[in-house]
């Protein structure tokens, strides 16, 4: 098996990423900026949900 199918995520990172590779070199720049905030949005949100669920089984 190849890294590719064995770690592939289930949410279409990959062929999100694949697509922002075929773009123009500014336009791929936007495109990365709008994953990083989309996923540092994610992560945030998840963290929040972690603090809440750890208070909350006190």
């Amino acid at each position: 098996m190849s890294d590719e199918t064995t770690s592939a995520p289930t949410d279409g990172l990959w062929s999100r990423l694949r697509l922002i590779e075929g773009q123009p070199l500014p336009a791929r720049a936007d495109a990365y900026s709008a994953l990083h905030d989309e996923l540092c949005r994610r992560l945030e949100s998840g963290a929040k949900l972690e603090q809440r669920e750890t208070s909350g089984s006190r």
